[in-house]
């Protein structure tokens, strides 16, 4: 099967946001999935992040979806805010690819670092990214306010 990583284009912005909703179902939360894709569109436009899709069969079946970040100790930073690939289609060293490509962009960026979250019970990811040498922090908490729906 041949793999393509590449820079995702406005018009991939629905299977994009449908990967998301994806993301948003196995972690048990379709419910709180409220961005919409004019939102997605919106904000694609703007600059606000930035997506890699991995295509095979001529479909999109996975991406990152990352956005410019500040550490005020390391300096600049590419936050992956989320990391999906089609349960059908793991396996084949998509989730590797994209992975390393989203740390290639980073470095060409001039980054001292790259940051995500994953969630403790999700164990394929938590040894994906073991296996990636990735340094996962278990003591610090995560704070946030919902300023709209």
């Amino acid at each position: 099967m041949e793999i393509i990583i590449r820079k995702a284009q406005k018009q991939d912005i629905p299977a994009i946001h449908a990967l998301v909703r994806e993301l948003a179902i196995y972690e048990k939360a379709e419910d709180q999935f409220v961005a919409t894709i004019e939102e997605y569109e919106r904000d694609f436009d703007a600059h606000i992040y930035r997506t890699t899709i991995a295509e095979a069969e001529g479909k999109v079946v996975g991406m990152t979806l990352s956005y410019m970040a500040y550490s005020t100790w390391k300096g600049k930073m590419l936050y992956l805010e989320d990391f999906v690939v089609y349960e059908a289609y793991r396996r084949y060293g998509i989730g590797q690819m994209l992975f390393d490509a989203f740390l290639e962009e980073a470095r060409e960026e001039g980054c001292r670092l790259v940051k995500w979250q994953v969630l403790d019970w999700n164990e394929p990811a938590l040894k994906f990214y073991q296996k990636n040498n990735a340094v996962i922090e278990t003591e610090w908490w995560n704070g946030k306010i919902f300023l709209k729906d």
